[in-house]
């Protein structure tokens, strides 16, 4: 067990070597500061790396994950990130990306109880519910939770604009758009949802804020 976790600490060293071999200065400029364009919310799930399955080098996206890529308007650590991300880096995108064969979706669609994390999976359960006529018509199981997979990320593509932090952003005419991706594990392609958000005006009157 004790070799599992230094085994992090060789490789850590090793990727060291890599890096200055190719690039003398890389620790320097990265220490530098960071100048991010994306701001990035995305799955817990170990498989779905954001840096690599983007191509992006440390300092060019600002990632926020938690399960199932949920944006929770009570959630401080979220709200915090995308703050920062908005106020202070001013990122130009935001990008909800899902993955396909999500183990906090499967787990929503379900009745199984598992304890604290049900308190977070009641969002989810929420979009489900927003949704039920066009997933519940779905008689493929797997077809089933690969839209409900799609719907998630639009539902919180569309939470991220109704926060004041997003709007407020919008109204000084700052740049910023709202993406929906979904990543497949199967084959590493990332679908966009297309359904981009870039001001007001994309957003239903009901949740514009002044």
């Amino acid at each position: 067990m004790e070799k599992s976790y230094k085994k992090l600490l060789s490789n850590n060293k090793k990727w060291v070597v890599k890096q200055l071999r190719m690039d003398p200065n890389y620790f320097e400029t990265l220490a530098k500061g960071q100048t991010p364009e994306y701001l990035w919310i995305g799955c817990s799930d170990s498989r779905v790396p954001a840096n690599e399955i983007t191509g992006t080098k440390p300092g060019e996206m600002f990632v926020h994950r938690n399960i199932a890529n949920m944006v929770v308007h009570s959630d401080m650590n979220m709200l915090s990130v995308l703050s920062y991300a908005v106020d202070v880096l001013k990122v130009k995108h935001i990008i909800v990306c899902g993955h396909y064969g999500c183990g906090g979706v499967i787990a929503a669609m379900g009745k199984k109880q598992y304890g604290l994390i049900d308190n977070w999976l009641r969002h989810i359960k929420d979009v489900y519910r927003l949704h039920h006529n066009e997933l519940d018509s779905i008689a493929d199981p797997e077809q089933r939770v690969r839209r409900f997979v799609e719907v998630n990320v639009m539902e919180q593509v569309n939470d991220l604009g109704k926060t004041t932090i997003v709007q407020n952003a919008w109204q000084r005419k700052q740049e910023l758009h709202l993406h929906g991706w979904v990543y497949d594990i199967h084959d590493g392609i990332i679908k966009d949802l297309n359904v981009t958000v870039t001001g007001l005006e994309d957003m239903n009157a009901m949740f514009h804020v002044s």
